[in-house]
């Protein structure tokens, strides 16, 4: 499998659109009703189609701490690297959009990100999908097109979705769990070192600002050494 040049990968689709947060002027899909709430929300529209900065204040900065690191032998994910994504929260036009400045990571390890106008989604689901993939076709020689497409798959069609408490604030609040293995049975799985098992978990809830709790793409080898721990949690600050 040989790679896509970066400008191609992101070109990609996931749930309709680019791994990227909705515009404010795209209708996204409305929150569910009194009458459906206790429904079973799609994976999918839950990450990409929510209105999730509509509960950012305009003036806040929203952090995340950052992790990645690997077992496996010569590093091919490089050295273990902890970061920090922080965004800086405006109004936009409309009343659920925002402006946001993302700084992704710090010094060396920093990549570009945005800025993003008038968002109602939270950049930071694509930004740490855009960074995965890539990492994960450059160590696998891999066609980002073909783990992007794999990845939309298994948010549409193989996800499990259910309830989930989140702490917050002092206490804990209703949020919805997402874990995913879309590789899977994958037809090049013998060619995936092991990671064909890499399961993704997604952790959201409407009370958190931007409302997403936390990310991790996770997979360790039949000995139980760890393969890859990828993850990307909201920072709560004290007090």
């Amino acid at each position: 499998m040989r790679s896509l040049p970066l400008a191609a990968a992101l070109a990609l689709t996931l749930a309709g659109s680019t791994f990227g947060p909705a515009r404010a002027e795209e209708a996204p899909t409305p929150a569910p009703t009194q009458a459906n709430a206790t429904a079973t929300p799609n994976a999918a529209d839950l990450l990409f189609e929510q209105p999730q900065m509509k509960n950012a204040v305009p003036g806040s900065t929203i952090t995340y701490d950052y992790l990645r690191r690997s077992g496996i032998a010569k590093g091919p994910f490089g050295a273990p690297l902890k970061d920090t994504v922080t965004i800086k929260v405006e109004p936009g036009k409309q009343p659920d959009g925002r402006n946001m400045e993302v700084e992704m990571f710090s010094g060396l390890n920093r990549r570009p990100a945005g800025p993003f106008e008038d968002m109602v989604g939270n950049p930071v689901v694509p930004l740490f999908l855009e960074n995965h993939v890539m990492a994960l076709s450059r160590v696998l020689e891999a066609n980002p097109r073909y783990l992007k497409l794999a990845i939309r798959r298994g948010l549409r069609e193989r996800a499990t979705v259910t309830p989930t408490k989140v702490p917050f604030g002092g206490k804990e609040v209703d949020g919805w769990r997402i874990v995913m293995k879309p590789f899977e049975g994958d037809k090049m799985s013998d060619r995936m070192r092991g990671l064909e098992n890499l399961t993704y978990t997604f952790v959201t809830s409407p009370t958190v600002p931007g409302e997403i709790v936390s990310m991790e793409a996770a997979s360790k080898n039949q000995e139980g050494g760890e393969l890859l721990e990828e993850k990307l949690g909201y920072e709560q600050k004290a007090g």
